[in-house]
């Protein structure tokens, strides 16, 4: 494929893509978003809208003092983040966690884009990595066959992937209120709205093991042969984990702490299910952490066992998919470029990092430096010592190739700091530091620009 443009080719409208598109706009370059949906359907995806969410709607905490997510949120809120900017106009109450309403974010997100007169969509499907042209491709963990094979045929490596798994959601009205409660871990948030943001589901022990032997007995996915699953641990489906170990779910997404049952507040629950709100209207609700791969007849059984949830009725049941990601630090430059081929940039989830944030963050370095290039300027390196400066790091050279696997951000990309003491009764100060130091950096980075 061979083709000379000064446009911005950008390839997948999911949240990288769609923040990718939306800065290079901004700098003023013309760009033609590819985005094969509707005309060419995924495993997951229920619409043709940009940036539709298909796991969880939730994109972690908004703390940006204590928590790197959080830091990244302000980081691209400083940087007129189409996503953030969105996700906090559709916010829902979700304790400290930034959860939006779904349909509404990625109608949203359309609706931004469209109407810039210097973005094109279009629905035809790239299927080969070009010779010519800007381009960034920001595909994700769906991205199609065909393009797969182009890129496992151009970067020659074995083909890296782990399946990501998607939780159900229930309708709120089939969840029994006299069995299950409402309330945030600890009670957190602002107002008593967040305060009261999760549907809780108690389990006695009893209850909890039969959950488990049934989860365990469940008939489950199959994968090809030859396929070997690797998960990554932030999306691990509740089968593995309870695989793990019995005691792993309850300490993990069924832990039972900062809880407290009103229908029976003596009794100390031996595990806890939660449930988040899922749209504006608090007609739906996600199950928190059950991503899963049991077969949907399997599913509705299972899930049925968790007290309160006897009776409920599913809007959409779990799945598995497979994810794709490149081995990035053996294959880009710090400019998110592919070594081989220059014209070509990478973004989101594709590259190695993990989640809705960090994928959405990597979309707007990529669109700033492709702009750049595009239009001869200057781009300052992103300082290290910001979120997205670590997490770019980490893709594009920090992180062990042999042994490279997605990841989010997390303070531990961080450099160290000097002067601070460590362990956990150090941890606060530690943080707030981290994320002082990152402000000053990227407020620093952005003034140069």
């Amino acid at each position: 494929m061979r083709l000379m443009t000064q446009r911005l080719h950008i390839v997948g409208g999911g949240m990288a893509g769609s923040e990718a598109a939306w800065q290079a706009a901004k700098m003023g370059v013309e760009v033609v978003l590819h985005e094969m949906r509707p005309k060419v359907e995924t495993f997951a995806h229920r619409t043709g809208d940009l940036g539709e969410m298909v796991c969880s709607n939730s994109f972690r905490s908004d703390d940006h003092e204590q928590n790197a997510v959080g830091l990244l949120h302000w980081e691209m809120m400083q940087a007129d983040s189409l996503i953030m900017r969105t996700a906090h106009e559709h916010r829902l109450p979700a304790g400290g966690a930034l959860a939006v309403d779904r349909d509404k974010f990625s109608a949203a997100i359309t609706s931004a884009i469209t109407s810039l007169d210097n973005v094109q969509i279009s629905h035809e499907e790239i299927t080969e990595l070009p010779d010519d042209g800007h381009w960034i491709f920001a595909t994700g963990p769906l991205t199609s066959a065909r393009l797969g094979e182009s890129i496992q045929a151009e970067t020659g490596a074995d083909r890296l992937a782990f399946f990501d798994a998607i939780a159900p959601i229930v309708y709120a009205d089939s969840i029994d209120m006299d069995v299950a409660w409402r309330q945030s871990r600890y009670d957190k948030g602002e107002t008593e709205e967040e305060q009261k943001a999760y549907i809780n589901c108690p389990m006695t022990k009893a209850q909890y093991e039969a959950f488990i032997d049934a989860l365990l007995a469940a008939d489950k996915t199959e994968f090809h042969d030859g396929e070997t699953a690797k998960y990554f641990d932030g999306c691990l489906p509740i089968e593995v984990m309870a695989e793990r170990g019995r005691e792993t779910l309850r300490h993990g997404p069924m832990k039972p702490v900062g809880l407290t049952n009103p229908h029976d507040p003596d009794t100390k629950a031996y595990a806890v299910v939660q449930l988040r709100r899922d749209n504006a209207l608090g007609t739906l609700y996600n199950i928190v952490g059950f991503q899963t791969k049991m077969k949907y007849g399997a599913q509705a059984s299972v899930f049925k066992m968790i007290p309160g949830l006897q009776d409920a009725s599913f809007a959409r049941l779990g799945g598995i998919h497979r994810n794709t990601f490149i081995n990035a630090p053996t294959l880009l430059d710090d400019q998110m470029r592919l070594r081989s081929r220059p014209n070509i940039r990478f973004a989101g989830q594709v590259t190695g990092v993990e989640g809705y944030v960090e994928s959405a963050s990597m979309g707007l370095l990529s669109g700033r430096m492709a702009a750049a290039e595009i239009t001869d300027r200057t781009l300052p390196q992103v300082p290290q010592d910001t979120a997205h400066g670590a997490l770019i790091h980490h893709i594009t050279g920090g992180a062990e190739a042999k042994s490279f696997q997605p990841m989010n951000v997390n303070f531990g990309l961080f450099r160290p700091l000097e002067g601070i003491k460590g362990g956990r009764r150090g941890r606060k100060e530690r943080y707030k530091a981290y994320t002082d130091r990152a402000k000053t950096a990227w407020n620093g980075w952005l003034a140069q620009q």
